[in-house]
């Protein structure tokens, strides 16, 4: 591909194969994948973010309103929030959306970028730090153990999360009650029940705790607490005692909130997050 090929060929002809393009440096190219797809929104420097399960690029609309200034990479897994699964349907998934994701990042020519990840999109920011593809890390109310956040571990929970897993992808009852719980979530209209099935799956089976210390890249994490102090407390010890292993890395708290922070207080979140990109 020349080029000085004529621009606008190039994005009629992107837009026609369902590819994500992006500019910069006078160059145009192409990334195409069966897991991602990403757009990319803004100038100045790069920022991945990712967002959690069952969610797609909206949760980040007011961040991009109110942080100008930084080229915005939005990933949107395939599966989730309006997108046809396509590869995701079915297998592992965490993994190869951290690997796809990475490969994002090389094809884009982006040189370790700021990542920021929500509940699930904190597991796979970390994922991508522990590659060396980020240059610092925000992770948005979610521990290295995707089974901590309901009070479990990988080994406790990994066995029982197969066999849900299995539950609620190969039966009739278990179709229909995962999809109930698709209508009811909030932001998980349009998403796949099998992707949803597959991402619990995994989350209950991974635990990055032990390799924290890798990690080279500087880590904050920002998570919800509630209006009742003591619980409050617990919430912030678990936190702490989770991130333990990571080198210098930095909580902050954020309450009263629920799980979605960036909705529950945005003001605050978007304080901590300008003063994160700034670092």
């Amino acid at each position: 591909m020349s080029i000085g090929m004529d621009r606008r060929a190039l994005l009629l002809g992107a837009a026609a194969a369902g590819l994500t393009l992006w500019a910069g440096d006078a160059r145009a190219a192409l990334f195409a994948s069966r897991r991602i797809a990403v757009t990319v929104r803004g100038t100045g420097r790069d920022v991945l973010l990712i967002p959690g399960l069952a969610s797609g690029p909206g949760i980040w609309n007011r961040v991009l309103a109110a942080l100008p200034g930084y080229r915005f990479h939005l990933v949107h897994v395939r599966g989730f929030a309006g997108l046809a699964s396509d590869a995701n349907g079915g297998g592992p998934l965490i993994q190869p959306l951290a690997d796809e994701i990475a490969r994002y990042v090389a094809s884009a020519g982006l040189k370790r970028p700021a990542v920021v990840g929500h509940s699930m999109g904190g597991t796979l920011a970390l994922m991508l730090a522990l590659k060396g593809r980020a240059g610092r890390v925000m992770v948005v109310d979610m521990l290295p153990a995707g089974a901590a956040m309901v009070g479990g571990t990988a080994s406790g929970l990994g066995f029982l999360a197969d066999q849900l897993s299995g539950y609620l992808t190969g039966t009739v009852a278990g179709r229909r009650y995962l999809a109930q719980m698709v209508a009811q979530a909030p932001g998980a209209k349009g998403s796949d029940p099998d992707v949803i099935a597959n991402a619990l799956r995994d989350l209950a089976n991974i635990d990055l705790g032990p390799q924290l210390s890798r990690l080279s890249a500087p880590l904050e994490v920002v998570y919800a607490v509630g209006s009742d102090p003591q619980q409050a407390a617990a919430i912030t010890r678990r936190f702490r005692a989770a991130y333990a292993g990571a080198k210098g890395a930095v909580l902050k708290s954020v309450g009263p909130s629920g799980h979605m922070v960036m909705a529950d207080q945005p003001a605050r979140f978007h304080a901590l997050l300008r003063d994160f990109l700034r670092g």
